[in-house]
């Protein structure tokens, strides 16, 4: 889930869009029609998912226009409905009605977690220290330890001045942001800043600016500027895994910009879209992504951030007691 307030998406959020209901009546076909034509005027990535592994949406329309039976109930519809939106394979992609809520889940559930809080919570000890959403700690080779479950939680200055006080003589952080779903990218912007000393260009963002496929607006920068607060001078490594997604994905994305941070883990799970709200005739709402960013190479993040190290949580370890990337991080802030 991500929160926006860039001043130029601002517009965006503020929307959201009910279907004309006389040209979409409430039945199973015109909330199959409604559906389909909102994704498929409104959605961002048709052309990347083509590429990337051959989408075709009008195909998808043939496949799942005969699903739409006017027979069907009202499960069985929004079952069809989800089977449908999931052929994007979109994290952000979401169906909510009262009972029930359609979600792609694939994009973490196919892969292996690379974490455990049973292990973490051996690291972290009973003593450990809350601030702005994280859990922090120094462990016992003086490496700053924070761990940040969510962007949803808020961020403080104050709070962010505290942690960075308490690891000012640790050799270097190690911030986990593994199983972090995204949130507020306020969050991720106000934490970024405090590892940036310059302004720094950390990538794009697009818009949709017709109902055609293809029709955005041309790439505008996306910078991250120095925090005027307390700012970290030494190394930093990110510990990631397919459970970063959305805010969290672009944290990673700001984070690979600066030069004394290092990305250890696994690939995360992406999630580029920025997502905008509409509604079928039934009252049913669909959250999908509108407005695509890039990094700073202009190259889509939407499936994910390979790290600079891939590391695994082997088995061994785990037996022993011991987090690999915890681990490996430890012995790459101490070179």
């Amino acid at each position: 889930m991500r929160k926006f307030v860039i001043w130029f998406l601002l517009p965006l959020l503020t929307l959201s869009a009910c279907v004309n209901e006389e040209e979409f009546p409430d039945t199973a076909q015109g909330n199959f029609e409604a559906l389909w034509k909102i994704i498929d005027e409104h959605y961002c990535f048709f052309d990347y998912k083509q590429h990337e592994y051959g989408l075709d949406w009008n195909s998808i329309y043939n496949i799942y226009k005969v699903r739409a039976r006017e027979e069907a109930n009202k499960y069985q519809l929004f079952e069809v409905f989800t089977d449908m939106l999931s052929e994007l394979r979109d994290g952000h992609v979401n169906l909510y009605s009262a009972f029930d809520n359609g979600r792609y889940w694939s994009w973490h559930e196919d892969y292996p977690t690379n974490f455990s809080d049973t292990l973490q919570r051996k690291y972290l000890d009973t003593d450990y220290r809350i601030a702005s959403g994280m859990r922090y700690r120094i462990l016992d080779d003086n490496i700053g330890y924070a761990y940040y479950g969510s962007f949803t939680s808020p961020v403080s200055d104050s709070g962010l001045n505290e942690i960075l006080r308490y690891f000012a003589f640790c050799n270097g952080i190690i911030i986990d942001i593994r199983e972090n779903g995204g949130g507020d990218l306020t969050n991720a912007e106000k934490l970024a800043a405090r590892f940036c000393n310059e302004k720094t260009l950390v990538g794009y963002l697009q818009h949709k600016t017709g109902k055609g496929h293809n029709d955005f607006s041309d790439l505008e920068p996306q910078y991250i500027e120095p925090s005027s607060n307390l700012r970290w001078q030494k190394k930093v490594v990110v510990l990631t895994n397919r459970g970063v997604f959305s805010a969290a994905n672009d944290f990673v994305k700001y984070m690979k910009c600066f030069p004394r941070v290092k990305i250890v883990g696994d690939q995360t799970g992406g999630g580029a879209g920025m997502p905008y709200t509409n509604s079928l005739p039934n009252g049913w709402t669909v959250r999908f992504s509108a407005c695509p960013s890039y990094d700073k190479d202009r190259q889509q993040v939407e499936f994910g951030i390979e790290p600079d190290y891939f590391v695994s949580l082997s088995d061994d370890d785990f037996r022993q007691g011991k987090d690999s990337l915890i681990e490996f991080a430890r012995k790459l802030l101490a070179e």
